[in-house]
């Protein structure tokens, strides 16, 4: 199977970028009459047919469309602080994709090593990861945002905070209701500052743990974002 994304897809044709056409055209040596699969990141799943093969604007032609392809009864929000080495948060991103998140928000907190991020290079990532993981959805990334700015925005669903200080904190497992939607707080390497940890609480967010392993902030996410999905398919 042969995916595309196709942001702008509206109708039933569509001329795929120079990027997308030389990869269909050059790359895979795909010819008229040939289907491939076109995801436009908002649900939407399409059979198309290769009308004009051409290598810089490949023409095809809807042939089947699926709508909300995919959706879930849940949304996952995750808010997390990039690693220094950017790698790191790429593979986090990457993975999460893969898994099932909707939506990730870098987070500037006291101890963040990283100050500044490229959205354009990690959006990348999360596309390929969609296609390559059969998804119609493509996750928001928010800007880089303060963490003071971001715990008072509102949110409606189950708010969480991971952290490692030593206080009473039940295991996400344990605290998840099914078909809510979650926003979890995943920190830095150097773990949130108790005033951050504090500042949370009293905006709501309930502190959790993910286990009795000490785990890096890109595992970390991982792993939240693998309990939302396990327990809302158990």
């Amino acid at each position: 199977m042969h995916i595309f994304y196709t942001p702008e897809l509206s109708g039933n044709t569509y001329t795929l970028d120079e990027t997308e056409s030389k990869h269909c055209i050059r790359v895979l040596r795909l010819e008229k009459g040939n289907e491939i699969t076109l995801v436009d990141g908002r649900g939407g799943w399409f059979t198309a047919e290769i009308a004009d093969p051409n290598p810089k604007r490949c023409a095809v032609n809807v042939i089947k469309s699926e709508l909300n392809f995919g959706q879930r009864n849940f949304q996952v929000h995750i808010a997390i602080a990039p690693t220094k080495n950017i790698e790191r948060i790429e593979w986090f991103l990457e993975k999460a994709t893969e898994i099932g998140i909707d939506r990730v928000t870098p987070l500037l907190c006291r101890y963040s090593e990283r100050k500044e991020i490229k959205n354009e290079r990690l959006e990348k990532v999360m596309v390929s990861a969609m296609k390559q993981s059969l998804k119609a959805y493509l996750p928001q990334l928010d800007e880089l945002t303060k963490f003071n700015d971001f715990i008072k925005q509102p949110f409606s669903g189950q708010k969480f905070i991971a952290h490692c200080e030593e206080q009473h904190r039940e295991l996400l497992k344990n605290t998840i209701k099914h078909g809510e939607n979650y926003l979890i707080l995943i920190g830095p390497e150097g773990d949130f500052s108790t005033e951050e940890i504090r500042l949370a609480i009293d905006a709501g967010f309930v502190p959790v743990s993910l286990g009795e392993s000490r785990l890096r902030t890109e595992t970390a996410g991982v792993v939240a974002c693998h309990t939302f999905n396990l327990l809302n398919e158990m």
